[in-house]
């Protein structure tokens, strides 16, 4: 749960951590820092697999996110923690099986609520499936992938600052629980077959 003694955590979760999720950690951060949150408000973002450890984000989405004046260069992708659901307030998958992996390795009741599908905050989705929410790999493609998940993380930013800066103004957190509860219930995944 956030409290006001220390900046709200994100974390953006996808396969590697050298496309999908650093491009969402770095877009969020640019986004909470033009908002005037960027003290309030700190973003990382990790893998499901160990696979790309200690390598940089991929030249594609370097490139996407230098055309935007987004700096990338200092991201070396990690692997996920299992502390970090506690140290977490708000956990985003970037696709489906992130989400089902992230849920199935939650702790507690909790942790299982700070975990989203980060395009569950897009408008245009709101009430589909999270099934529909999934950002397919842009890494097994070309710049015309790159550029698509561009277009999708960026859709969902506005809808995850407001998410956030309501959670960081409440005076309880009660309420910002009970809600993600709600959210989480309605995203479970059930089966991919």
């Amino acid at each position: 749960m956030y409290s006001t003694t220390s900046p709200y955590r994100i974390i953006t979760v996808c396969t590697g951590n050298i496309c999908r999720s650093p491009m969402a950690a770095l877009m969020l951060t640019e986004a909470f820092e033009a908002e005037g949150l960027g003290k309030l408000v700190v973003v990382d973002s990790a893998g499901t697999t160990g696979y790309e450890v200690g390598h940089p984000i991929d030249p594609r989405a370097a490139r996407k996110l230098t055309a935007h004046h987004i700096a990338s260069e200092d991201h070396v992708a990690r692997k996920w923690r299992r502390e970090w659901f506690a140290e977490r307030d708000l956990i985003l998958a970037l696709d489906v099986d992130h989400f089902g992996w992230l849920q199935e390795g939650a702790p507690d009741r909790e942790s299982l609520a700070k975990v989203r599908m980060l395009r569950s905050f897009d408008p245009v989705m709101v009430g589909r499936s999270s099934l529909d929410l999934g950002i397919e790999d842009p890494w097994y493609g070309g710049h015309t992938d790159f550029e698509n998940t561009w277009t999708l993380i960026k859709a969902a930013i506005p809808g995850i600052v407001r998410h956030v800066s309501a959670e960081i103004a409440e005076d309880s957190g009660s309420s910002a629980t009970d809600s993600r509860d709600g959210a989480t219930e309605q995203q479970q995944v059930t089966s991919m077959s």
